[in-house]
């Protein structure tokens, strides 16, 4: 099996590099997106107190277009592994049922919105429930306990050009499965792919936060109508061998 610094690599070096407007803008999506409903460019504006103009420029740079789709409204659905129309990862923020594209953005997207989610999945092989309660700091409960990640090997990796692509190609095989022999019968049926304990798909959510806090700086932790005028300065820190991430490669070098 590779390691995590293999794995993440491919994820590393598609970065999508945001200027300052992009980083309000997407992560105010984020938290528009889970409040339940689609969100229309007027309303994300109002909650950014921004022009509507300066937020379509924004919107349409294909560092975010290509992380959004939309209802035939232009309304839009679904942004950045969050959906609030149905697809197989039920996840529930603050009393509101929402969707991860795939299993692992259930367990990075809860610190992007500051928030802890209740996760409800169904395994591909045995078609038993999966239920996790994910906090932005860690997974707190996981039912199966011997819940496994299924996730792509490195060389089949590719980040696409649009939402739905990447939905095709890269979370339609990324799944919560049940035991880790549910999940060798299934990545056996799926080349490309193998099994990533929960432990580790976690440790990849941790580099991706590593990513994300260099990628919206101290905007995580502050509110998306004063992000403008008052970052917040606070960083988040986790127990354990998580804290080892920090000495992976990657992060040494300050690739991300």
């Amino acid at each position: 099996m590779p390691d995590l610094e293999q794995i993440f690599a491919p994820l590393a070096a598609a970065d999508l590099q945001l200027d300052e407007g992009q980083q309000v803008v997407a992560l105010g999506l984020y938290r528009e997106l889970s409040k339940g409903t689609p969100v229309r460019r007027e309303r994300l504006a109002s909650a950014l107190n921004m022009p509507v103009r300066e937020v379509d420029e924004v919107l349409e740079s294909h560092a975010l277009s290509c992380l959004a789709f939309h209802d035939d409204s232009k309304a839009i659905v679904g942004f950045g592994g969050l959906a609030v129309v149905k697809m197989a990862h039920k996840f529930i923020v603050n009393g509101r049922t929402l969707y991860t594209w795939c299993a692992w953005d259930a367990l990075f997207i809860p610190e992007l919105l500051g928030a802890t989610a209740q996760v409800e999945s169904t395994c591909p092989e045995t078609q038993s429930p999966v239920r996790l309660r994910v906090a932005p700091d860690g997974v707190e409960t996981v039912e199966p306990p011997e819940t496994v990640v299924s996730f792509l090997l490195p060389e089949a990796l590719r980040i696409e050009q649009t939402a739905a692509e990447t939905m095709k190609s890269f979370c339609h095989k990324v799944y919560f499965v049940a035991s880790p022999e549910a999940g060798r019968a299934w990545t056996e049926q799926h080349p490309g792919t193998f099994v990533l304990s929960l432990d580790d798909a976690f440790g990849l959510a941790q580099m991706l936060k590593m990513l994300n806090a260099h990628r919206f700086r101290s905007r995580l932790v502050s509110s998306p109508r004063n992000q403008r005028v008052r970052p917040a300065r606070a960083r988040r820190r986790w127990p354990g061998r998580r804290a080892r991430l920090a000495e992976e490669p990657l992060v040494r070098e300050g690739r991300y």
